[in-house]
């Protein structure tokens, strides 16, 4: 960390401060926040999970969103990289394929904010091929 030079520079780390103790005071009960977790196995980072990553966390905290964003391993969905799972508070969890910035935003506006399901999502019944 470098000097702190004026009081815009202490605010901003204030608020950094305070959004690490926000999501660790919450991690205790996830289930009250919005869950998104990134497939991150090879061919998810492979096909541009990390910037997808980094998009779901700069814009859930740049809109205030209450959002623990984390990765996670292979889904089975090698097909659809990157892939999204997202829960919402009391719902079930939804799967979402081909995941890039432009889809990333659709999700948080349309499904996270808005709570309007929308395309691109993997259905339940989706067999791999070792099922």
């Amino acid at each position: 960390m470098g000097k702190i030079t004026s009081l815009s520079d202490l605010k901003r780390i204030r608020e950094e401060v305070q959004s690490q103790i926000k999501i660790r005071e919450n991690s205790d009960h996830p289930e009250q926040m919005v869950q998104i977790k990134v497939g991150m196995a090879t061919c998810g980072i492979a096909s541009g999970a990390r910037e997808t990553m980094n998009y779901f966390i700069e814009e859930t905290e740049h809109q205030a969103i209450d959002a623990i964003v984390t990765q996670t391993g292979c889904m089975g969905y090698c097909y659809a990289e990157p892939t999204v799972e997202v829960i919402l508070p009391g719902k079930e969890p939804v799967v979402f394929g081909y995941v890039n910035k432009k889809k990333a935003e659709e999700i948080i506006e349309k499904y996270i904010v808005q709570g309007e399901l929308i395309d691109g999502i993997i259905p339940l019944s989706f067999k791999t091929i070792d099922d």
